[in-house]
This record gives structure tokens, C-alpha cells and sequence, in this order.
């Protein structure tokens, strides 16, 4: 049987690999009957010159048909293009972030936080302490999946700590992060190993410790990732910081400030407190 190729965000081109979709069908907490009726329906329909997003798409849509077995798993397999929606600003993205390294042990943590460097003043995007060592976060948000943080971003957030450092005091930070909801470059890679001045947190990297692991352990759920929740839904509860399906469970008032129609408030608050359960199991 020939290889059926496909094109990836990037554009890269490469052999349609059947464990790696598999793969994330079981992440996404699908048993494996689900995720094997859901790689056959998608099999059904590739062929070449298919995208990573028409194959998504598919897989996705076919999940959804199953949410009556399973009210999570297309919320779960959704969490990369979830992030995406946390756009365009990206001020979600930020506070999404500080959820996450709070979640894993820092304390003391803010976003938004304006510190004077010995030059000038910056804002640092998120800022908190860990191990008793304090350390500021700079959070670059693509509205594309095909968008990689490159190296001129990383020699600019460099210089601004740089200049923060000089100024010594309350304002030193110890480890200076870059953070993205996609990738890296190579070259951002192999600076950042080489220099030792910075690290790097993003999608898939470091490599079996990315964001999306720390999310998946932390067990934090953008509302974005709720299939209960229609577009202008999602923007209504971020327009009012509601961030986090956690945000919501305890306080259907929440959901009725948003313009949630009320027919809906049982269905969204199931599917939110079946994601949130995930995390205390």
C-alpha cells in the first residue's frame, strides 16, 4: 500500500503516521474502542495533500457524534486549537500560564507585573518564585499553529532581563522564561542550550515536559475546550477573565452574566465539572 503524505501547520510535508493519531485520541481519554471507531472513520476519507487540520477536524467532529459515551474526550483532543482561542490578545493566554506554574508549585505569582530595569522600565508578563527562586516569564501568544517563536524574540526578551538584572534589588530575576503556545524555532533551541541565559516553554518542548504535559498534570481546562459553548459564548466568559472551567462550576451566576442562554446551564456545567473531575482522579 503506498504512503499517503500530509501536510503538516508548518507546511512540512511527511507520511500520515496511524499511532500518532491514535495516540492522541487516547490522550484525550477516549477507551480504546472509541479511538480505534474514530481512526477508521477518519481513514475512511485520507488521502494525499490532506492537511494536519482536515484530519483534526475530522477526528474531532467524530468525537463529538460520541459524547453521549463520552462527554470529554473532543473537549480533550480539542486543547492545542482551545489554546488558540484564548486570542487574540493574548491577556488570557497570560493569566492561563500563571494558573499552570501555580498549579506546579510557585507561589507569590502575578501577571502584568512593571518592573524598572536600571534603563527602563518593563512589564513582565508573568512573574512568581519557585524553589526560593524568583523567576519572570515573558509570553508570546500565536493565533496560528504554523507561527514559531524565532531567535530575534528570544535575543529581545534576553536584553530586556538583561537590563532588569543590571538593576539588581527587588527587581532581580533569577530565571528569566520565554513561554509560547506553539513552538520553537532550531535556533531559539540551540541558543537558549548553549547560552544558558534562558529557558524555553512551549508546545512539545522540553521534550516530554511541553506545556501541554504541564497542563494535562496540573489538570487545568481552558473554558475554551468546552464543545458545550458556542464562540461568542467563550469570548463573553474571557471578556469577563473567566478563564478556567473551574472558574465556573461552583457559580452558575457565572455562566448567566455571560449571556448563557439558561436551557444551556446544565449541559455546560456537566461537561465543565466532568473536565474538572479529571483532575482530582
Amino acid at each position: 500500500m503506498k504512503p499517503i503524505y500530509i501536510q503538516k501547520a508548518d507546511g512540512e510535508v511527511e507520511p500520515f503516521d496511524r499511532s500518532k493519531l491514535l495516540g492522541s485520541l487516547k490522550r484525550s481519554g477516549s477507551d480504546d474502542d472509541l479511538a480505534q471507531r474514530v481512526m477508521e472513520g477518519v481513514e475512511k476519507t485520507l488521502k494525499s495533500g490532506m492537511t494536519t487540520q482536515e484530519i483534526y477536524k475530522h477526528a474531532f467532529e467524530l468525537l463529538r457524534q460520541y459524547e453521549h459515551e463520552n462527554p470529554v474526550a473532543a473537549a480533550r483532543y480539542s486543547i492545542k486549537r482551545a489554546i488558540l482561542e484564548l486570542g487574540p490578545s493574548g491577556f488570557p493566554f497570560e493569566q492561563f500560564v500563571a494558573g499552570v506554574v501555580e498549579a506546579h508549585g510557585a507561589e507569590d505569582v502575578s501577571t502584568g507585573v512593571v518592573m524598572q530595569g536600571k534603563c527602563v522600565p518593563h512589564e513582565v508578563d508573568v512573574v512568581g518564585t519557585k524553589n526560593g527562586k524568583r523567576f519572570g516569564m515573558e509570553v508570546k501568544f500565536h493565533n496560528s499553529l504554523s507561527t514559531k517563536s524565532d531567535l530575534k524574540v528570544a535575543l529581545y526578551i534576553k536584553a530586556r532581563f538583561d537590563d532588569l538584572a543590571l538593576a539588581k534589588g527587588e527587581n532581580h530575576i533569577a530565571e528569566p522564561w520565554l513561554v509560547t503556545n506553539t513552538r520553537f524555532t532550531r535556533n531559539v533551541i540551540r541558543y537558549a542550550k548553549c547560552s544558558g541565559t534562558i529557558k524555553l516553554l512551549g508546545w512539545d518542548y522540553p521534550r516530554h515536559r511541553g506545556l501541554e504535559v504541564l497542563i494535562e498534570e496540573a489538570g487545568l481546562h481552558p473554558i475554551t475546550m468546552l464543545t458545550t459553548l458556542t464562540g461568542r459564548e467563550k469570548q463573553n466568559l474571557l471578556d469577563i477573565d473567566k478563564v478556567l472551567c473551574r472558574d465556573i462550576v461552583d457559580d452558575i451566576n457565572v455562566l448567566i452574566d455571560a449571556g448563557i442562554h439558561r436551557d444551556k446551564l446544565d449541559t455546560v456545567l456537566y461537561q465543565a465539572r466532568e473536565l474538572c473531575s479529571l483532575a482530582n482522579n
